[in-house]
């Protein structure tokens, strides 16, 4: 399948490592110029030499935090000045600490939304002007508690469902410049992310990490965790020419855990 993505510019959130880096690699290897970003800018050195070695579309990086409105903006302006129009948005962030209702202060709440949620509606905010030229891709990376609330993450339960409903309104709001914005959500995936919530576990129970992670398989219908690689593969098919009546789902890759219909 001709996915005919060579030549397009792609912003991905949060790529120097985990989801967002399997994401922006996909990309590259379709051809597509991507800009990657995140805090650490060693990390992203790192990874652009990795990636450059690919051969096929471009990549450069900015740093940025992007809880920050002006870095935000940066970000954007940098990957126009570098390829031109922005085609593909890859939103992503880490997820919010653990913790219980009682647990969790006034604090961690303003600093969950503004990371995982209002940066969301900030960076596409900033690329809207260049898709409405001739249509785009935008892709809002979640997590299986939009479907099945997490036991001791209840920041993520909270905001994640805030995205569906952003990509959920927006779908139809921006349909008429042939704008596609999905959800996607990820359950178990072996990435740092899968770690600290397997440690937490653990921590709970008195047990290892590696128990907890076994504990957790088996929750999962395939009996394993998923790898960066098989999401990015659905993330690169929804950004692609081949999805093109796809928008305002919110689509699960979990290996079958979540148990709703």
């Amino acid at each position: 399948m001709d996915l005919n993505l060579q030549g397009k510019n792609a912003l991905v959130i949060a790529s120097s490592q985990g989801l967002g880096k399997a994401v922006a690699q996909h990309l590259i290897q379709e051809g597509v110029n991507v800009m990657i970003s995140g805090r650490d800018e060693e990390k992203l050195q790192k990874v652009q030499k990795e990636l450059q070695q690919l051969g096929k579309g471009q990549v450069a990086y900015h740093r940025s935090d992007i809880t920050n409105v002006e870095d935000i903006r940066s970000l954007v302006q940098k990957t126009r000045e570098k390829y031109g129009n922005i085609d593909i948005l890859i939103n992503n962030a880490g997820g919010p600490p653990g913790g219980n209702f009682e647990q969790i202060s006034d604090e961690d709440w303003q600093k969950s939304f503004e990371l995982n949620l209002f940066s969301y509606i900030r960076i596409i905010r900033e690329v809207l002007p260049d898709m409405k030229k001739g249509g785009g891709r935008i892709i809002n990376i979640a997590s299986t508690s939009i479907k099945q609330p997490i036991p001791g993450l209840i920041l993520s339960n909270t905001f994640r469902l805030g995205i569906v409903g952003l990509s959920k309104t927006l779908s139809v709001e921006l349909a008429p410049y042939n704008i596609l914005i999905n959800t996607v959500a990820p359950g178990r995936i072996a990435t740092e992310r899968t770690n600290h919530i397997d440690q937490m576990n653990a921590d709970k129970q008195g047990i290892s990490r590696e128990a907890a992670a076994e504990q957790s398989k088996k929750t999962i219908p395939l009996g394993r965790y998923g790898t960066p690689e098989e999401f990015a593969k659905v993330v690169t098919f929804l950004v692609s020419e081949a999805s093109t009546y796809i928008t305002g789902s919110s689509m699960l890759i979990d290996g079958g855990m979540v148990t709703t219909i």
